[in-house]
């Protein structure tokens, strides 16, 4: 991990493109400028550690990361992937308590780092964003919710389905190992491996070079639909 150092003008620039912080006025977006700093990570570092103290809000502005947790055991169960432009740790970062999931950088990433007393102080005399904070928080809760329903409703096969068919638009052929599917999924890679072989069979799904195609999209649809 390494400090970058930026220009002033260049950090307003991202505070301004992103969705917490549009609406501030540039002189609100020049103080806080001050308390924001780029860093960069080497691929496999660790970003934050689960149950670590946060030191502020993230945003990726080069590179891509995943949000994870892990067993006692090792096994993975991956959160999100993170992309350029997104944001995270606003839990700890906002409600001054640990995190409650790790970070890994996926590839170099450079990632704006603001610090979280500052933040404080913008949701204490901003109520503008304040309810951005909480509209963003409410938005995470719908997310578990979905996720924990999916987990509870449907078999892995479908929710492997389903996940490819949010996957796509992002790249048109992803290429997964089974083990970052059966992390996404909460599963195992056995269990990975033989949901690829039903949709394969099944005609939904063609693989090529260990990428994956949609062969059918009639058939594929039948798998994603809620049952």
């Amino acid at each position: 991990m390494k400090t970058i150092e930026a220009p002033l003008k260049q950090k307003m620039d991202v505070l301004r493109g992103n969705s917490y912080f549009n609406e501030l006025e540039s002189s609100v977006l020049k103080d806080l400028a001050k308390h924001t700093r780029l860093v960069e990570y080497q691929r496999g570092d660790t970003i934050i550690w689960e149950d670590d103290p946060c030191e502020g809000l993230f945003i990726i502005y080069q590179g891509s990361a995943k949000i994870f947790r892990a067993s006692n055991q090792g096994r993975q169960y991956i959160v999100r992937i993170l992309q350029e432009g997104d944001s995270f740790a606003e839990v700890p970062a906002f409600d001054e308590g640990v995190s409650p999931v790790n970070v890994e950088a996926l590839e170099i990433c450079q990632i704006w780092i603001i610090d979280k007393i500052k933040l404080h102080q913008l949701i204490e005399e901003h109520p503008t964003f304040a309810k951005k904070v909480l509209i963003n928080f409410g938005n995470v809760l719908r997310g578990m919710v979905r996720a924990t329903s999916e987990m509870a409703f449907y078999q892995v096969t479908h929710r492997l389905a389903r996940l490819i068919n949010a996957e796509l638009p992002k790249d048109k052929a992803p290429q997964w190992t089974q083990e970052q599917l059966a992390a996404r999924l909460g599963t195992v890679r056995e269990v990975v491996a033989r949901s690829l072989k039903e949709l394969e069979r099944s005609g939904a799904i063609s693989m090529q070079e260990r990428r994956i195609h949609i062969a059918n999209r009639e058939i594929f649809e039948q798998w994603i639909a809620p049952s």
